[in-house]
Protein backbone atom coordinates (compact mmCIF):
# COMPACT_ATOMS: atom_id res chain seq x y z
CA UNK A 1 0.00 0.00 0.00
CA UNK A 2 1.48 3.64 -0.40
CA UNK A 3 1.32 6.77 1.72
CA UNK A 4 2.23 9.84 1.91
CA UNK A 5 2.85 12.47 4.38
CA UNK A 6 1.43 16.12 3.73
CA UNK A 7 0.05 19.25 5.17
CA UNK A 8 -3.43 21.01 3.83
CA UNK A 9 -3.74 24.19 3.40
CA UNK A 10 -6.79 26.80 4.74
CA UNK A 11 -9.84 26.13 2.54
CA UNK A 12 -9.30 29.47 1.30
CA UNK A 13 -5.73 28.32 -0.67
CA UNK A 14 -7.79 25.21 -1.29
CA UNK A 15 -10.39 26.74 -3.54
CA UNK A 16 -8.18 29.11 -4.96
CA UNK A 17 -5.99 25.87 -6.22
CA UNK A 18 -9.10 24.12 -6.94
CA UNK A 19 -10.36 27.26 -9.54
CA UNK A 20 -7.35 25.74 -11.71
CA UNK A 21 -7.23 22.08 -10.51
CA UNK A 22 -11.04 21.48 -11.43
CA UNK A 23 -9.45 22.28 -15.17
CA UNK A 24 -6.09 21.37 -15.24
CA UNK A 25 -5.56 18.39 -13.06
CA UNK A 26 -6.56 15.18 -13.68
CA UNK A 27 -5.83 14.45 -9.90
CA UNK A 28 -8.49 17.01 -8.82
CA UNK A 29 -10.94 14.24 -7.55
CA UNK A 30 -8.00 12.13 -5.86
CA UNK A 31 -7.09 14.33 -3.56
CA UNK A 32 -7.31 17.69 -1.88
CA UNK A 33 -4.67 20.38 -2.48
CA UNK A 34 -2.03 20.17 -0.37
CA UNK A 35 1.70 20.15 0.39
CA UNK A 36 4.11 17.03 0.16
CA UNK A 37 6.10 16.76 3.20
CA UNK A 38 7.29 12.38 2.35
CA UNK A 39 6.38 11.79 -1.40
CA UNK A 40 4.64 8.37 -1.54
CA UNK A 41 6.14 5.60 -0.03
CA UNK A 42 5.92 1.98 1.31
CA UNK A 43 6.03 1.04 5.09
CA UNK A 44 8.96 -1.52 5.69
CA UNK A 45 9.60 -3.69 9.04
CA UNK A 46 6.55 -1.91 11.48
CA UNK A 47 3.13 -2.19 12.11
CA UNK A 48 0.80 0.86 11.43
CA UNK A 49 0.85 1.02 14.78
CA UNK A 50 4.91 1.63 15.45
CA UNK A 51 4.74 3.35 12.45
CA UNK A 52 2.05 6.01 13.67
CA UNK A 53 3.57 6.50 16.82
CA UNK A 54 6.86 6.78 15.62
CA UNK A 55 4.85 9.92 13.35
CA UNK A 56 3.24 10.97 16.31
CA UNK A 57 6.47 11.39 18.15
CA UNK A 58 7.78 13.36 14.96
CA UNK A 59 4.78 15.48 15.28
CA UNK A 60 5.17 16.54 19.43
CA UNK A 61 8.78 17.47 18.88
CA UNK A 62 8.28 20.34 16.38
CA UNK A 63 6.21 23.53 16.02
CA UNK A 64 3.68 24.39 13.50
CA UNK A 65 5.49 26.07 10.71
CA UNK A 66 4.58 29.07 7.99
CA UNK A 67 3.40 28.16 4.87
CA UNK A 68 4.13 31.49 2.66
CA UNK A 69 2.96 31.06 -0.97
CA UNK A 70 4.88 33.15 -2.84
CA UNK A 71 4.05 33.00 -6.40
CA UNK A 72 3.31 30.71 -9.45
CA UNK A 73 6.07 28.34 -10.84
CA UNK A 74 6.19 25.27 -13.31
CA UNK A 75 8.22 21.89 -13.41
CA UNK A 76 8.86 22.34 -17.16
CA UNK A 77 10.69 21.20 -19.19
CA UNK A 78 10.73 17.82 -16.87
CA UNK A 79 7.07 17.63 -16.55
CA UNK A 80 3.93 20.27 -17.65
CA UNK A 81 3.57 20.97 -13.79
CA UNK A 82 2.35 24.15 -13.02
CA UNK A 83 2.22 25.03 -8.89
CA UNK A 84 1.89 27.70 -5.55
CA UNK A 85 5.65 27.91 -4.98
CA UNK A 86 6.05 27.54 -1.42
CA UNK A 87 9.05 28.94 0.35
CA UNK A 88 10.88 26.81 1.91
CA UNK A 89 11.71 27.62 5.25
CA UNK A 90 14.10 25.35 8.16
CA UNK A 91 10.60 24.46 10.40
CA UNK A 92 9.68 22.55 6.66
CA UNK A 93 12.88 21.12 5.92
CA UNK A 94 13.36 20.02 9.67
CA UNK A 95 10.30 18.30 9.62
CA UNK A 96 10.82 16.90 6.19
CA UNK A 97 14.23 15.36 7.50
CA UNK A 98 12.88 14.18 11.03
CA UNK A 99 9.99 12.20 9.11
CA UNK A 100 12.32 10.38 6.75
CA UNK A 101 12.16 7.71 9.10
CA UNK A 102 13.84 4.00 8.70
CA UNK A 103 10.74 2.27 8.25
CA UNK A 104 9.76 4.76 4.94
CA UNK A 105 10.66 3.56 2.11
CA UNK A 106 10.54 5.80 -1.17
CA UNK A 107 12.80 6.62 -4.26
CA UNK A 108 12.81 10.04 -4.58
CA UNK A 109 13.88 11.08 -8.41
CA UNK A 110 14.11 14.86 -7.28
CA UNK A 111 14.80 17.69 -4.98
CA UNK A 112 12.46 18.25 -2.82
CA UNK A 113 10.59 21.56 -4.08
CA UNK A 114 7.81 22.44 -1.32
CA UNK A 115 4.41 23.55 -3.69
CA UNK A 116 0.63 22.94 -3.92
CA UNK A 117 0.00 21.03 -7.57
CA UNK A 118 -2.35 23.19 -9.51
CA UNK A 119 -2.17 21.80 -12.92
CA UNK A 120 -0.55 18.62 -14.18
CA UNK A 121 -0.40 16.42 -17.34
CA UNK A 122 -0.53 18.99 -19.81
CA UNK A 123 0.52 18.70 -23.32
CA UNK A 124 3.28 21.23 -23.99
CA UNK A 125 1.33 23.29 -26.33
CA UNK A 126 -1.81 23.63 -23.72
CA UNK A 127 0.96 23.88 -20.76
CA UNK A 128 2.46 26.87 -22.58
CA UNK A 129 -0.66 28.22 -23.30
CA UNK A 130 -2.07 28.31 -19.70
CA UNK A 131 1.26 29.15 -17.19
CA UNK A 132 1.17 32.84 -18.82
CA UNK A 133 -2.18 33.48 -17.95
CA UNK A 134 -2.20 31.99 -14.61
CA UNK A 135 1.28 33.96 -13.57
CA UNK A 136 -0.23 36.82 -14.30
CA UNK A 137 -2.87 36.24 -11.93
CA UNK A 138 -0.39 35.81 -9.46
CA UNK A 139 -0.23 33.99 -5.96
CA UNK A 140 0.79 35.28 -2.43
CA UNK A 141 -0.58 33.89 0.92
CA UNK A 142 0.91 32.80 4.17
CA UNK A 143 -0.73 31.15 6.94
CA UNK A 144 0.40 28.86 10.00
CA UNK A 145 0.19 24.82 9.64
CA UNK A 146 -0.10 23.05 12.71
CA UNK A 147 -1.07 19.39 11.70
CA UNK A 148 -0.02 16.85 9.12
CA UNK A 149 -1.40 13.63 7.63
CA UNK A 150 -0.35 10.47 7.20
CA UNK A 151 -2.21 9.43 4.22
CA UNK A 152 -2.42 6.06 1.96
CA UNK A 153 -3.77 5.47 -1.41
CA UNK A 154 -7.20 3.24 -2.31
CA UNK A 155 -7.19 0.71 -4.81
CA UNK A 156 -9.39 3.52 -7.05
CA UNK A 157 -6.09 5.82 -6.88
CA UNK A 158 -8.18 8.36 -4.44
CA UNK A 159 -5.83 9.23 -1.29
CA UNK A 160 -7.33 9.37 2.00
CA UNK A 161 -6.77 10.54 5.33
CA UNK A 162 -5.09 7.48 8.08
CA UNK A 163 -4.02 10.12 10.53
CA UNK A 164 -3.40 13.38 11.54
CA UNK A 165 -0.89 14.28 13.97
CA UNK A 166 -0.84 17.96 15.14
CA UNK A 167 2.65 19.62 15.29
CA UNK A 168 3.38 20.47 19.17
CA UNK A 169 6.86 21.11 19.45
CA UNK A 170 8.38 24.38 21.02
CA UNK A 171 5.09 25.90 22.29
Amino acid sequence: MKYGIVAFPSKELQDQANAYRKRYDPHYALIPPHMTIIGPFEIEGKSMKEASDELLKVASEHKPFELNVTKVSTFAPVTNAIYYKVEPNDDILALREALSLDFISNEESHQYVPHITIAQKMSSGEHDDVIGQIKMAGMEHTETIDRVHLLYQLENGMWTVYETFTLSGGR
